[in-house]
């Protein structure tokens, strides 16, 4: 799972970059949520799959207080996106005449700088704290299944949800596969130039 998520959400970030059709804000928005989606995956589920595999289910103080800043921050980030997603949604259907005037490069990228500065200033100490000084008390199954529905599964779909269904991107991973197909052993060294 965790390969899925990572691997899937890289062809997005790949297939926006490469495609110039696909440099709109909401394409950009996409590629933002696929990188905090990779973010948010490799905040924990490395360590969980080292726990897995040693059956050791330590960790350090600096490890746990690191790993809970990043999945924090990811986890806000991505909240935050999905609200300026949604934004660029409703100015594209309530304003589709002024969408490119509303939605202009220079506000597109101030909304993601903001999304990722409106989170270090709030998060950095009081949703930590919060959430070590109540780590303990629980311990039951339900909470772990929600945590890894949560940090697993939601990332892994968001690239099939956003992305994958949308016809645009579906056109620029082909043209990206089919110039990977022709360039790929020429590249290897293992064809002529076509």
């Amino acid at each position: 799972m965790y390969l899925i998520t990572v691997l899937g959400n890289l062809l997005i970030i790949l297939a926006i970059s490469s495609d110039s059709h696909l440099h709109t804000p909401m394409y950009f928005f996409l590629s933002n949520l696929s990188v905090v989606d990779i973010g948010s995956t490799s905040t924990t589920i490395p360590k969980m799959l080292v726990n897995i595999q040693t059956q050791n289910k330590a960790i350090t103080y600096a490890g746990c207080i690191t790993q809970m800043y990043f999945f924090l921050f990811f986890g806000v980030l991505d909240d935050f996106l999905l609200t300026v997603m949604a934004y660029d949604r409703f100015v594209a259907i309530c304003h589709p005449l002024h969408y490119m005037v509303f939605m202009n490069p220079r506000l597109c990228g101030l909304l993601v700088l903001v999304s990722w500065i409106t989170i270090v200033s709030l998060f950095y100490g009081t949703s930590l704290g919060v959430y070590l000084s109540s780590a303990g008390t629980h311990k039951s199954q339900s909470i772990a299944t929600a945590s890894v529905m949560y940090t697993v599964v939601t990332p892994m779909l968001n690239p099939f949800i956003y992305s994958l269904r949308n016809r645009d991107i579906k056109g620029a991973l082909r043209r990206l596969v089919g110039v990977a197909a022709l360039y790929g052993p020429f590249v290897l060294g293992l064809g002529k130039h076509p």
